[in-house]
């Protein structure tokens, strides 16, 4: 999907816009996982989400090759959709945005900061991506997908800075939403010939990509019921599956109470207050008891 010159193209446009993440060690953390655990702080980016990274490649792409005059529209539960504002607004790009009914007042609130326009249709993310996706045919809108190469390529810009300031590790989790995240994890690491396993997080509640990663085949879900809005899918990418499928080791399933304790431990022993997506890396971890490894978490 990239190559090592095209991730290091990316990491410059990025870190044009924002300071890297921190990579922290924090002994309390470790003490309690039983391992050696360093937490990626994408919780320290612009709009608090790794998500940002691929909007800053996305918009810089766009701007590129041109904009569509009608501007940009888009599906989110909120990481996601701030991070195209968010990149969108120094261009003067208008972005439309839909989200579910009942998303977090607090997410729309900040995306509507970045400068975009909010509108709630449907009951969940899924029915929200299809309704954008048929007003961007009707009005000649660019649709901007949750799993895109140019996104992917500027997420992976974590991954980057986490394996270079990081040596040895055992093992990655990272929680899947749409698949980006893990799909940049996956890329970087074999760019970089690392033997480091990849494990993917699911909320068992909305575990689509679980499923369609344990049977081969793209597997929709009726429901996507988790307070961790940031996995609450239900229809997997299959081009995201193709990687996810390649290339990480395995999908675990982490309960709501699961991800509400990494919440509280994450809070406890790092003063970091995690959403229940960024809080599922450290949820799987707990459940998977890594003592004796070197493990790295994403914390978004």
């Amino acid at each position: 999907m990239f190559s090592r010159d095209q991730l290091q193209a990316a990491a410059d446009r990025v870190h044009a816009a924002m300071l890297p993440t921190p990579a922290l060690n924090w002994p309390l953390l470790s003490a309690a996982l039983g391992g050696d655990v360093w937490v990626k702080h994408e919780n320290h980016t612009p709009t608090g989400a790794f998500k940002v990274r691929g909007g800053i490649v996305y918009i810089d792409e766009l701007v590129r090759s041109g904009v569509p005059s009608g501007g940009l529209i888009t599906a989110t539960r909120g990481n996601h959709g701030q991070s195209i504002p968010y990149a969108a607004r120094p261009h003067g790009i208008p972005v439309r945005v839909l989200v579910p009914e009942g998303n977090s007042a607090e997410k729309n609130a900040a995306m509507a900061a970045w400068g975009a326009t909010i509108e709630i249709f449907g009951k969940d993310f899924d029915e929200s991506r299809v309704e954008a996706e048929r007003i961007a045919d009707e009005e000649g809108l660019e649709f901007v997908r949750s799993f895109h190469e140019h996104l992917v390529r500027g997420v992976a810009t974590y991954a980057l800075e986490l394996f270079e300031s990081v040596t040895d590790l055992d093992t990655v989790y990272v929680p899947i939403g749409m698949g980006s995240g893990i799909c940049g994890v996956i890329l970087v690491r074999d760019l970089l010939g690392l033997d480091t396993e990849v494990v993917g997080v699911v909320s068992e509640r909305a575990d689509a990509v679980a499923r369609s990663f344990e049977t081969g085949d793209i597997v929709e879900t009726a429901g996507a019921h988790t307070f961790a809005d940031g996995m609450a899918c239900r229809v997997p990418a299959p081009d995201a599956m193709a990687i996810i499928n390649k290339g990480a080791a395995r999908v675990v399933r982490v309960s709501d109470d699961e991800i509400a304790a990494a919440v509280r431990l994450l809070y406890s022993t790092t003063h970091n207050v995690a959403e229940g997506a960024g809080a599922a890396a450290c949820a799987a971890a707990r459940k998977e008891a890594t003592r004796g490894k070197k493990t790295a978490v994403a914390l978004t």
